[in-house]
């Protein structure tokens, strides 16, 4: 994945935290305060780790961000899948959402490339 097209998806996902709030709202772990506050925080950290990847001087702060948020999301993309199982979801919708969470660990790598980010 090129950095200009991992930058977007952040930037774009991002910018989605303000436009369908609610329903990042809604799948956020009950354990968690502030459930709205988060969401407009992680989006604004998105938008600009996004485009930070695109900067060379804030490439490296911006990934070491973008992969911290990726860690700290994974309750959030945990819960959607508890929500579906919950809710009855097929087993399609359940085993898609399970794949999230690798797919959390392919991200995490994609940024630390575009980062830059190399064992030294």
């Amino acid at each position: 994945m090129s950095r200009v097209v991992l930058a977007a998806v952040f930037i774009v996902a991002g910018v989605l935290h303000f436009v369908i709030t609610d329903q990042y709202v809604g799948v956020m772990p009950p354990w968690l305060p502030w459930h709205r506050g988060l969401v407009l925080v992680s989006g604004v950290a998105e938008i600009a780790g996004g485009a930070g990847l695109l900067v060379p001087r804030l490439r490296r702060a911006a990934g070491i961000g973008l992969i911290l948020l990726l860690v700290a999301v994974a309750p959030a993309n945990w819960q959607m899948y508890l929500n579906a199982r919950a809710a009855g979801a097929s087993a399609t919708a359940q085993t898609l959402f399970l794949l999230r969470m690798p797919l959390q660990l392919v991200l995490i790598w994609c940024v630390g490339w575009a980062a830059g980010l190399r064992r030294r």
